[in-house]
């Protein structure tokens, strides 16, 4: 995939955000996993203004990181204020 994003990085996002390392599915895992990948690609754009391409793909991720962070507010109101603080997403 992205050399930026290797699996050591995977583990170790997955390790602090999710119950294990090999816990990939939860909630909490995947959105810091997006956030990650998501502060990579905004720190490109500012490089590459005009690639469009990885635009919308970071348009995309913000998109799912979205709607993973509503499924948390509605269905688990703790574990979204804790990811929240967690990974500094609201001012």
């Amino acid at each position: 995939m992205n050399n930026y994003l290797d699996s050591k990085k995977k583990t170790e996002i997955f390790e602090k955000h999710g119950k294990s390392n090999n816990d990939t599915g939860s909630a909490e895992s995947q959105i810091a996993l997006f956030s990650y990948r998501i502060s990579h690609l905004t720190e490109h754009l500012k490089k590459n203004k005009k690639d469009f391409s990885t635009q919308r793909a970071l348009i995309i991720l913000v998109g799912k990181r979205r709607s993973l962070l509503d499924y948390l507010k509605t269905n688990d109101i703790e574990r979204y204020r804790a990811i929240v603080k967690e990974l500094g997403l609201r001012r």
